[in-house]
């Protein structure tokens, strides 16, 4: 195997590394609500559209969007599975699957299942996402949920 070759398949790994740690950032900023992790992962030009929920033009308005979010559901818990990429050098699309279990203050306990579509960029050494746009399956209210075990981080109806 020559130099090329080999330099192509460590950029290729690390660069699913890379777009994987942003999908799980994503995730880990929401359900933490976490507005500095949440900024880190946008070019300056990215949107995210989540319909139903809101979206976003930049980082700025992504920001604001999630700060509108947490306050009408202080509970999220995001999961994150099947990333299907697709890297073409400094540009990967890709689709993952979430679930996420909410607590909105006026639906109370409710699931969240579908899609994300991204495209990402590598820009001056740094994925991030360019394009993020949720493709709803379906939003289930869980009547009479109430966790077991574990910290209650929110107030019930």
């Amino acid at each position: 195997m020559n130099i090329e070759t080999l330099t192509a398949r460590l950029h290729a790994l690390e660069s699913r590394m890379a777009i994987e740690t942003l999908i799980s950032g994503y995730a880990n900023a929401f359900d933490l609500m976490d507005s500095d992790l949440l900024q880190t992962l946008w070019h300056e030009d990215a949107t995210l559209d989540l319909p139903g929920f809101g979206a976003g033009a930049n980082p700025g308005e992504i920001l604001a969007m999630a700060q509108r979010n947490w306050k009408k559901m202080p509970h999220m818990h995001h999961w994150m599975a099947n990333p299907l990429l697709h890297i073409d050098g400094d540009i990967a699309t890709g689709t993952v699957a979430a679930d996420c279990l909410f607590h909105d203050l006026t639906q109370g306990p409710v699931q969240v299942s579908g899609l994300y579509h991204d495209r990402f960029e590598c820009r001056d050494g740094q994925w991030r996402f360019t394009s993020r746009r949720f493709e709803l399956h379906f939003l289930t209210p869980l009547a009479n949920w109430k966790p077991t075990a574990g910290p209650e981080k929110f107030e019930r109806n």
